[in-house]
């Protein structure tokens, strides 16, 4: 029996990712910090879906979480066919307005345990007939953040190791698929400090979770490299790649300011 792991699965596109996988009738691997969340929302997927649904609570900031999650799959002899790299949050501001261990752990979480997870996971994955991987980046990848400078960084990262990691895989069962969201209506720009003006200019454009987990189940399914979510995302990526960096750039600062 076969697993969909999935990491941030507590609330926003994590959660609705979980549910969406439940829908096709994956048993689920729910990772986050809350145990008490994840034990609700395990119990409500199972009544509603009638999957198998197990839950770790885990710090997935911590160094050298990947290990621990897969040492605890396998003494409960779970099989993941599909790993879910969801976890991850922003900061906005200047640099020097958080600590230096602040941006580590935003780093960590962001870079660091998505890479370890699918390093840790790869052997199991490989034994799979078919498995897959769905790495959640952002549209912030697509360009310097000035603000939010080292979030935008860290996705930058994400979607360049996801795109490289799917040809080495290329003559393997395991495919790789990364996902770019625009603003989604999800607790990300409270946990961010996002501030009105950005808030604001994000509202013209802001998806559902529900419609970004849908888009990248979807793509993952049918094996896409690489998805953008939404039409304004798509026609953001093509200006950020078009326009000159430093207009650009000036334009982002000028909403985050």
């Amino acid at each position: 029996m076969s697993y969909a792991l999935v990491t941030g699965a507590s609330k926003g596109i994590g959660k609705e990712i979980a549910l969406e996988l439940a829908g096709r009738k994956y048993n689920l691997i729910l990772v986050a910090r809350s145990e008490e969340i994840l034990a609700d929302l395990a119990q409500e997927i199972q009544k509603h879906s009638g999957v198998k649904v197990v839950y770790m609570a885990a710090d997935l900031a911590e160094t050298g979480v990947a290990k621990k999650v897969l040492v605890w799959c396998e003494s409960q002899n779970l099989e993941v066919s599909v790993l879910v790299n969801n976890a991850g949050y922003g900061l906005s501001g200047a640099l020097e307005k958080y600590s230096v261990e602040e941006n580590r752990a935003m780093m960590t979480l962001n870079m660091l345990t998505l890479t370890e997870m699918c390093q840790e996971f790869l052997p199991m994955l490989k034994r799979q007939k078919e498995a897959f991987i769905l790495n959640i980046a952002s549209s912030t990848a697509y360009q310097a953040m000035p603000l939010m400078s080292i979030y935008a960084a860290s996705k930058v990262f994400v979607l360049n190791f996801s795109r490289g990691l799917k040809h080495e895989l290329k003559d393997t069962s395991v495919s790789v698929t990364v996902v770019c969201p625009g603003a989604t209506t999800t607790g990300f720009n409270d946990r961010a400090d996002i501030g009105a003006k950005a808030r604001k200019a994000a509202a013209r454009v802001t998806m559902t979770p529900q419609d970004v987990a849908q888009q990248a189940v979807e793509g993952m399914f049918i094996g896409k490299t690489e998805v953008i979510t939404g039409f304004i995302n798509k026609a953001g990526a093509f200006l950020a790649w078009l326009l000159p960096k430093n207009i650009i750039e000036k334009s982002a600062a000028s909403i985050y300011e």
